[in-house]
C-alpha cells in the first residue's frame, strides 16, 4: 500500500466528440432541394422573359405605337423635363418630412384622447372620434380645394395664403386621421394585463400609458406606419393643385407648352424610384418584427 502511494495515478484523456457527419439520406435531400431551388428560378426567369418579350411586341406593333410612344416617350422631352422635375421634387421631399413629423405626433394624441378613460374625458373622446371619422370619410382631393381655396377666401387677418403651406396643412388633417387609428389599434393590441401590472407597481394611469402601453404599440405599428409614410410620399405631388410647383406641376409646366406628356412620364418614373426603396425597407421591417414575434423576442 505505502508502494503503491508514490504512485501517480494515469488520468485518462478526454475524449473528443467525433464531428457531425449527415447521412446520405440527409445529403440526399438537401441536393434535391437545392435542385429544385434552381429548377424554380429557371422556370420564373424564363416566364418573366416570355411575358416581357409577348408585351413588347404586342405593344410595339400596335397600330397607335408610333404615336404613342413619341407623345409619351420622346427621349428629347424626358431630358428636357428631368432637371425641372428634379428640381421640383425637392419640394416634394421636404413636404415628406415635415408633413410626416406633424402626422406622427397629431395622430399619437388623438390616439391617446380616444383611448382615455373616463365620463370626464367624453368630450375629448368624442371630438377625437368625430376628426378621425369625418377626415377619413373625406377625400383627400376635396380636403384640399377646400383649404387651398377656402381658407384665402375667409381673409382672415395673419392667415397665410402660401399654396404650399396650405396644401401640407390639408395633407396633414387628412393623414392625422389614418395615423390616429394606426396608434389606436397597436395602443389596443396591448393585452390589459400590462396596463394591471403597471398599476400594481404603483405607475399612474398617465405613467401606464407612457412607459408600458405605448412603448409596445409603437412597435407593434410600425409597418403600417410606414405604408403610410408611402402613401404620403406619393399624395405630396397633389400640392400642385394650389400652384405650387413641385415635381408634377414642373412636368404639368413642361407638358402644357408642346401638348408632350413625356414628362408626366418622368415624374411618374421619379415617383417610382423613390418609392420602391421606401416599400422594400417597409417589407424588411415586417418580416423582421414578424421574424422575433415568432421567437417570443417582441411582446
Amino acid at each position: 500500500m505505502e508502494g503503491q502511494r508514490g504512485k501517480s495515478v494515469p488520468q485518462k484523456e478526454p475524449v473528443a466528440d467525433d464531428a457531425y457527419v449527415p447521412s446520405p439520406r440527409r445529403i440526399e435531400r438537401e441536393r434535391f432541394r437545392r435542385a429544385r431551388a434552381r429548377r424554380a428560378t429557371a422556370i420564373a426567369a424564363l416566364s418573366t422573359l416570355v411575358t416581357g418579350v409577348v408585351l413588347f411586341l404586342v405593344i410595339t406593333n400596335s397600330p397607335g405605337w408610333p404615336r404613342t410612344r413619341a407623345t409619351f416617350f420622346s427621349a428629347e422631352y424626358a431630358r428636357k423635363a428631368l432637371p425641372e422635375v428634379l428640381e421640383g421634387l425637392l419640394l416634394n421631399l421636404r413636404l415628406l418630412v415635415v408633413c410626416g413629423a406633424a402626422v406622427l405626433v397629431i395622430g399619437m394624441l388623438l390616439a391617446v384622447a380616444r383611448t382615455l378613460r373616463g365620463p370626464v374625458f367624453f368630450p375629448l373622446r368624442a371630438l377625437a372620434t368625430a376628426y378621425t371619422d369625418f377626415f377619413r370619410g373625406l377625400p383627400l382631393i376635396i380636403c384640399l380645394l377646400m383649404v387651398v381655396f377656402g381658407v384665402p377666401a375667409l381673409r382672415l387677418q395673419g392667415v397665410t395664403t402660401d399654396p404650399v403651406v396650405l396644401g401640407g396643412s390639408a395633407l396633414v388633417l387628412t393623414y392625422s386621421a389614418y395615423v390616429a387609428e394606426v396608434f389606436r389599434a397597436g395602443i389596443d393590441s396591448v393585452h390589459p394585463s400590462q396596463r394591471a401590472a403597471a398599476r400594481s407597481l404603483g405607475l399612474t394611469s398617465g405613467q401606464a400609458l407612457r412607459h408600458v402601453v405605448l412603448p409596445q404599440a409603437v412597435r407593434r405599428v410600425v409597418p403600417p406606419l410606414l405604408n403610410d409614410l408611402v402613401s404620403l410620399q406619393k399624395d405630396t405631388g397633389l400640392v400642385s393643385i394650389a400652384g405650387a410647383v413641385d415635381a408634377v406641376y414642373a412636368a404639368q409646366i413642361i407638358a402644357g407648352k408642346d401638348f408632350n406628356y413625356t414628362p408626366y412620364v418622368v415624374a411618374g418614373l421619379v415617383f417610382v424610384a423613390l418609392t420602391i426603396p421606401l416599400t422594400r425597407f417597409t417589407d424588411w421591417v415586417t418580416a423582421r418584427m414578424d421574424r422575433r414575434r415568432a421567437q417570443g423576442g417582441t411582446v
